[in-house]
């Protein structure tokens, strides 16, 4: 399962032929005439993005969304010649530091503006830009051209760039139905504000819009291109046959009882109401196992549900393992996914975790040894 020499305490599997499926599967829910990008920013949601990047190219997806300087790099070093979008604004030194990857910037200042017209102007940038706009969305990084002041500030970076703005693009906030819908109105609007107050023609123009949930949403949104990340990890609609990407394992490390009363963990806040079989195993909040979790969460061994027991430590769990008589030192433990019969679900990691799929995946896979499948 691992390198000679290695033998981590937890680690991620990461499963390539799912990626692979699930992209099948969202390309195949890409409305006819529109394109797709592939969002590999948090280091493919934790997956690797050196990993990722071969499996969209097998599909022949020509965009992929990165954020950081180091996931362009990656993506170029693994021969992707396609379109490079950064999926925020940037600071002048990422700008600088990005113009050997032909990144694809986004544009919401007349500073960035009149940064990327000078590289533009020494032939050390390309030739498309991204105007980014709120639209009373996310207020982040995008300009709100709702407002007089923000209208100007649009006119003086059309002014500065002229048709280098190859894109115009925003981010909705919820994917609610009807706020969707308004939240697609509005954006169109301004993108037609933009064009009236400019030399750009709309066939010229990128106008993109529009998440994985977008996509799998029933509002058919006006956006030339979906950008999405979460489907491609299985965080979506399973009912569509989309599947998780990731597990993450562990192993039991040791077997001990203990008598009724025994405190277990720091602080003494959890006590044994009888007799129990504990199991130690090798994970803790260093892996991402976080301590929000105490008190309400199991972990699976062999074909039954271990509840833990006690805080979180740094590198290890407890779990009462009383009721499974096969456990051994050396098992594997199942803290997400399929291993070993049963199943800690998407729906049971983020009750226990309190938080989002997304969010787990990107900590796990950027904290634990990672095996490819």
């Amino acid at each position: 399962m691992t390198n000679a020499g290695i033998c981590p305490a937890s680690w991620c599997t990461i499963h390539r032929e799912r990626i692979s499926k699930n992209l099948e599967l969202a390309l195949g829910l890409v409305p006819a005439g529109r394109w797709f990008c592939a969002v590999l920013k948090a280091d493919a949601y934790g997956h690797g993005i050196s990993q990722v990047v071969p499996l969209v190219q097998e599909q022949g997806v020509t965009c992929i969304g990165i954020t950081s300087n180091a996931e362009a790099r990656v993506v170029r070093d693994a021969g992707f010649g396609g379109a490079l979008i950064r999926l925020r604004t940037a600071t002048p030194q990422e700008i600088d530091g990005a113009l050997g990857d032909q990144v694809e910037e986004q544009v919401a200042s007349i500073s960035t503006a009149r940064l990327i017209r000078a590289y533009i102007d020494t032939n050390r940038y390309g030739d498309r830009v991204h105007l980014s706009l709120n639209a009373s969305g996310m207020s982040r990084d995008a300009l709100e051209v709702s407002t007089g002041p923000g209208q100007d500030t649009c006119r003086q970076i059309l002014g500065v760039l002229g048709k280098n703005i190859g894109g115009i693009c925003t981010h909705f906030p919820s994917n609610e139905p009807h706020e969707l819908t308004q939240s697609s109105e509005l954006f169109q609007q301004q993108v037609s504000w933009v064009l009236e107050n400019s030399d750009l023609s709309r066939k010229d123009v990128l106008v993109h819009a529009g998440s994985s949930l977008t996509l799998v949403s029933d509002v058919d949104v006006d956006t030339d291109m979906y950008r999405c990340g979460a489907i491609l990890y299985g965080i979506l609609k399973p009912e569509h046959g989309f599947r998780s990407t990731m597990d993450l394992g562990a192993r039991v490390v040791s077997l001990q009882e203990y008598p009724k009363g025994s405190s277990v963990g720091y602080d003494r806040a959890s006590h044994l109401d009888q007799d129990r079989r504990l199991a130690c195993i090798s994970i803790g909040y260093e892996n991402g196992f976080r301590r929000i979790a105490h008190g309400k969460c199991a972990v699976s061994i062999g074909n039954a549900l271990a509840p833990v027991v006690g805080k979180i430590s740094m590198n290890a769990i407890v779990a009462d393992v009383t009721n499974i008589a096969s456990v051994q030192v050396g098992d594997k433990v199942n803290v997400f996914g399929d291993v070993n019969g049963a199943r800690i679900s998407p729906q049971m990691a983020e009750a226990q975790f309190q938080t989002i799929l997304a969010d787990l995946f990107t900590d796990w896979g950027l904290r634990n040894h990672r095996v490819y499948r």
